[in-house]
């Protein structure tokens, strides 16, 4: 038997260096064919990635960033935005929009929603005409107001757009990727789409419900990330269990007015993916959103928590355009107004708790 040839392979990703020795390369990537394409490699997307090649079957993962392509290729890790997590070998991922779509008939949106637009506008010559496309990013574009579903239901053919439907509830990537029990929900304007999704989704760990009001879970899962901010600027002037009660009771029905001011029902606030995600991201410590907002509670400005993170919080961006939007239905979004000011106007944390709790007296 002849001597086994072994090269060290040197990674450099994101300031850190990694050796990794094997034969010819850390990890062989394999030519498979997929029929479930996830576009957009963070925290979810990586998860949920993960969560359908463990299911079984062939999982392409679209990668922008070359030094995660690297580690997922090399290490089997997504080491930037999901650390400690051992991914699939049915999970392969690229670079190449036209390679991850080929042959897909599930394409999961996993890009912030920010980006949707310009990614899936170079993805749209790529996707199957018959794909069952599903939206897991939460957000609301400054300028159009439109959800995820929205933007794609813009970008992408027309004929594609009764099967595009959105995932959205109480939802840590980090737990749901330890196949820890979660519970969310899929909404679609076609109740097929929405059952296929829910097939394709559920294990024993994550149960899938099926929800006829797409509007509802999609504001209820953009805005709740602004509350999100406004609990942990709350916890960061450490304000005690008292005022972060109120400001979530008070952000649902914040939330809750818009979204039915857009068309939701009221009823979908009150489930998974309106109090359910609610609670999660004003409570939990793994929030992106209510850790910006903690960070801000304690006297560090926006520029140096975002300068910190790998990992995007939208609820920074969608705090304006909700607050636009609110404006223009002439509705009353005190949270929401308040938040924007610490993020983009110099209010001081302290000064924009003092307007919520002076503001003219009125019924609950």
């Amino acid at each position: 038997m002849g001597e086994q040839k072994y090269e060290q392979v040197l990674l450099l990703t994101s300031g850190r260096m990694i050796f990794v020795e094997n034969s010819a390369r850390a990890r062989e990537q394999k030519k498979v064919k997929a029929d479930i394409a996830v576009i957009g490699a963070g925290s979810w997307g990586t998860t949920l990635a993960n969560h359908l090649a463990c299911k079984g079957g062939g999982v392409k993962l679209w990668v922008r960033e070359e030094e995660v392509l690297l580690e997922i290729q090399e290490l089997g890790e997504n080491k930037t935005f999901l650390p400690g997590i051992k991914l699939s070998e049915n999970l392969y991922p690229t670079n190449s929009l036209s390679e991850a779509l080929e042959g897909a008939s599930l394409v999961i949106s996993a890009v912030p929603s920010h980006a949707i637009r310009g990614v899936f506008a170079k993805a749209s010559p790529f996707i199957e005409k018959d794909a069952t496309i599903v939206s897991i990013s939460k957000g609301i574009e400054q300028g159009s107001f439109l959800t995820a579903s929205g933007i794609l239901k813009e970008v992408l053919p027309k004929d594609l757009n009764l099967n595009i439907s959105v995932l959205s509830g109480p939802s840590f990537a980090n737990e749901v990727s330890r196949r820890l029990p979660a519970a969310v929900s899929v909404a679609a304007d076609n109740v097929e789409v929405a059952s296929r999704v829910q097939k394709a989704f559920s294990t024993p760990e994550l149960r899938v419900y099926i929800n006829k009001d797409i509007i509802g879970v999609e504001y209820g899962g953009a805005l709740k990330n602004v509350m999100a901010i406004a609990s942990g600027i709350s916890d960061g002037l450490m304000l005690g269990f008292n005022a972060r009660a109120a400001l979530i009771t008070r952000g649902l029905i914040e939330v809750s007015r818009i979204g039915v001011a857009k068309g939701a029902l009221q009823e979908t606030f009150y489930g998974l993916s309106g109090l359910g995600d609610l609670v999660l991201t004003c409570t939990g410590t793994l929030s992106r959103n209510y850790t910006v907002g903690k960070e801000l509670g304690k006297g560090r400005t926006l520029d140096e928590i975002l300068g910190s993170m790998k990992m995007v919080a939208e609820g920074v961006k969608t705090s304006l355009a909700v607050r636009d939007l609110a404006r223009s239905l002439g509705i009353e979004a005190p949270i929401t107004e308040e938040v924007c000011s610490v993020l983009f106007d110099d209010k001081t944390p302290k000064e924009a708790v003092l307007n919520l709790m002076t503001r003219e007296l009125k019924a609950e």
